[in-house]
């Protein structure tokens, strides 16, 4: 049986490539998004940083101590003191190199 997160949207994993821990999930409800998350809090000069016209930064909300985290946006409508964390979206920089053999260095 598939568990809440995946029932409602949300599945916490990580990133096949590089392994950053994630979160995929629809956000919104007439347009809904497909977003892939950092799980990675961010301060506000990290959210500054980061934030371009391709790359945004959501609020990672709980409703309650027994609830999956839900992406929400964060437009002009959100509080600038919200008290939840915030993530940006993932881009991957790729997998980590592996160590070289040594072996199949000769």
């Amino acid at each position: 049986m598939a568990g809440r997160a995946a029932r409602r949207g949300g599945d916490d994993s990580r990133c096949p490539a590089c392994r950053a821990p994630i979160l995929r999930q629809l956000v919104g409800t007439v347009a809904a998004l497909t977003v892939t998350a950092e799980l990675r809090p961010l301060t506000p000069d990290e959210q500054a940083a980061a934030r371009t016209p391709n790359r945004l930064i959501w609020c990672l909300y709980r409703a309650g101590p027994h609830t999956p985290p839900r992406l929400r946006w964060t437009g002009p409508s959100h509080p600038a003191q919200c008290p939840h964390p915030h993530v940006t979206d993932h881009h991957c920089p790729g997998p980590t190199p592996a160590e070289p053999d040594p072996l199949t260095l000769f």
